[in-house]
């Protein structure tokens, strides 16, 4: 991937001079436009290891700042590694807080604030504690589905063996050990942790409610029925 900044300060990407990035301030994956590079003589002559750009989002015009590692200096153009670093993240979220219970919706929302924030093993910690509260909730019972439904998705979404343990550890480990096995995790391990316990949480709490609110309905629904029949009846008779 061509990731550089040139002798005359102008920044290069294998998708011109744009490239898309969800934006942290609209919530949209949209183009980013170059507006402030840092000067190329300045780079040649201090050769930092990390550069900062400020790009504007061509779907609100606002400021998002990336942190770029330095790959290479050579004579006309600085080399860009293409894991860069968003100063400013997107906030995450769960959209069915409403279905938790208390002490997991409280526990989930500050393990959310970590990732937002960037701190992915204070986050996998928070998972670890929100999903205490959840087999203290659900039960042993509870707590043997959700490890099913942990291999199910480890199964269609093939995920690797090394991820899927540290997946494992953090939310199943042995709570009783003095000092809880907890694995450090790199930034996809966290976004997939982040997503197996949206699934799992889904899966124990939001199915559950949104199932157990629809047969509700249906009982009020059939007993209205049955009401007004037998009102019917008893008028005809």
């Amino acid at each position: 991937m061509t990731l550089c900044i040139d002798s005359g300060g102008n920044f290069h990407h294998d998708q011109g001079a744009k490239f898309a990035l969800t934006c942290p301030h609209c919530q949209v994956l949209a183009h980013m436009s170059p507006v402030s590079l840092p000067g190329y003589a300045s780079l040649q002559t201090y050769k930092p290891s990390h550069v900062g750009l400020v790009f504007r989002c061509d779907s609100c015009n606002a400021p998002v700042f990336l942190k770029f590692p330095v790959k290479l200096y050579s004579n006309n153009r600085v080399d860009l590694g293409a894991d860069y670093t968003e100063l400013e993240r997107s906030p995450e979220d769960f959209p069915y807080f409403s279905h938790l219970s208390e002490e997991p919706e409280l526990l989930l929302r500050e393990a959310l604030i970590c990732f937002s924030a960037g701190a992915f093993n204070a986050f996998a910690s928070m998972c670890r504690r929100t999903f205490q509260a959840v087999f203290s909730d659900l039960g042993d019972n509870g707590k043997l589905q959700l490890f099913d439904e942990l291999n199910t998705i480890r199964e269609f979404t093939e995920l690797d063996t090394d991820t899927f343990n540290v997946v494992r550890k953090i939310l199943f480990g042995n709570d009783n050990e003095p000092r809880p096995n907890m694995p450090s995790v790199t930034q996809y391990q966290a976004g997939v942790l982040l997503e197996v316990i949206r699934d799992l949480l889904y899966e124990a709490y939001v199915r559950r409610g949104q199932l157990q609110q629809a047969l509700m309905v249906r009982r009020h629904s059939a007993e209205d029925a049955l009401t007004a029949t037998i009102t019917q009846i008893n008028k005809a008779s």
